[in-house]
């Protein structure tokens, strides 16, 4: 099972930077996009944690993201000394088609599957990704 898991997760990143190649933006960046888009604004620290990032290395994505207006720094307002990225407009539109061409490799890979199948797949795996993030 383990090796199964194994070779699914790297073809998984595999077709993920296949279709990452159609863009201007790298494998991190396409991740902090996601951490944006799935838990709304965040700051560097946060957004560092989250991808086991140096703060410095976040800091530098974090330019390069604000350079092509995928994201914004913005001061908070109860505390003008903590800053928050923001996900801009352009950032939300990358993260939607790359995600929608997910979903369809995904749905293509799945062609030959029951819909009995599909929903005990998604059963088990939403389980086992609950079991794995237990504390």
């Amino acid at each position: 099972m383990e090796k199964e898991l194994r070779y699914i997760s790297g073809i998984i990143k595999q077709q993920g930077r296949k279709i990452l190649s159609n863009y201007t933006i790298t494998t991190p960046q396409f991740i902090a996009l996601q951490w944006l888009f799935e838990h709304g604004d965040m700051t560097i620290g946060d957004l560092s944690n989250k991808m086991y990032l140096a703060f410095s290395t976040t800091t530098d994505l974090v330019d390069r993201m604000e350079n092509n207006n995928l994201v914004k720094r913005v001061r908070d307002e109860q505390d003008r000394r903590v800053v928050r990225i923001h996900l801009l407009v352009e950032g939300e539109r990358v993260i939607e088609e790359v995600i929608d061409k997910r979903r369809h490799y995904l749905n293509n890979v799945l062609e030959d599957f029951s819909e009995v199948e599909i929903i005990e797949f998604s059963r088990l795996l939403t389980k086992l990704h609950k079991e794995m993030i237990k504390d």
